[in-house]
């Protein structure tokens, strides 16, 4: 029975490897900086070289997942990384990063008129391992599709995120995790409105071999802060 569990183990800890999630170096955490968020994951590493999706159900949401993942992206870039940013109408102000940590000159903007054609782009993006990240913006994008990218950063080790237009039932994906951000107002600092620190509800809705939860984070001083954890759920396994 032990070497049955044993084994079961170590397959496990292998499918983990395979799908992104390094297990910390020995003696330290290897964290990115995502407060109590962190923990939910397997072995309690965010995982880097994987594909996240975060759904949009409206044009508010989709500002607010652009500025958490310029948040990950100013924790994921080391000094002189550079990131691709796919989108179809720019709607992003590239100095607007510099206060997430992230330089203008560190991403490259690519404005497209289609899905099929971002699909391709993303795809030939995370192929390139010379970058860290890649973003990109689409109305959809089915499993088949998700899991060229899935198998595209294995080899690469780039992390992608994918900010996806899904006010319908999203569907199946082959991604590592799936987000959904709302904007929140921020807290008054001295009494003054408008003034606090940015602040989103992060939801995790889905989490391969880790846990689903709800958190607000605040964007202080170069990292997120937690301002309180609403609810952890069950721990699940999505293939």
């Amino acid at each position: 029975m032990e070497t049955s569990k044993q084994i079961i183990s170590e397959l496990r800890q292998a499918l983990l490897k395979w799908e992104g999630y390094k297990p910390p170096v020995s003696g330290q955490r290897g964290q990115l900086g995502l407060g109590p968020l962190e923990s939910v994951f397997p072995n309690g590493v965010f995982p880097k070289g994987s594909v996240h999706e975060l759904v949009c159900a409206s044009s508010e949401q989709a500002a607010a997942s652009g500025g958490f993942v310029s948040g990950m992206l100013s924790l994921l870039m080391p000094p002189g990384g550079v990131c691709v940013w796919i989108g179809r109408d720019r709607r992003l102000f590239a100095p607007a990063l510099s206060p997430f940590g992230v330089l203008p000159h560190q991403v490259i903007f690519i404005d497209l008129l289609n899905d099929k054609d971002i699909l391709w782009v993303m795809e030939e993006a995370l192929k390139c391992p010379g970058l860290t990240a890649v973003v990109c913006e689409l109305r959809d994008m089915d499993f088949r599709q998700s899991r060229r990218f899935q198998l595209a950063v294995e080899h690469s080790r780039v992390t992608g995120f994918v900010l996806r237009n899904a006010a319908a039932k999203p569907g199946s994906t082959a991604c590592a995790a799936r987000w959904q951000v709302s904007s929140l107002p921020s807290a008054e600092l001295d009494g003054l409105p408008g003034t606090g620190f940015i602040r989103w509800q992060v939801e995790l809705l889905k989490v391969r071999n880790g846990q689903t939860g709800r958190w607000i984070l605040e964007w202080q001083e170069g990292q997120f802060v937690p301002v309180s954890e609403i609810v952890v759920q069950e721990e699940r396994q999505v293939g």
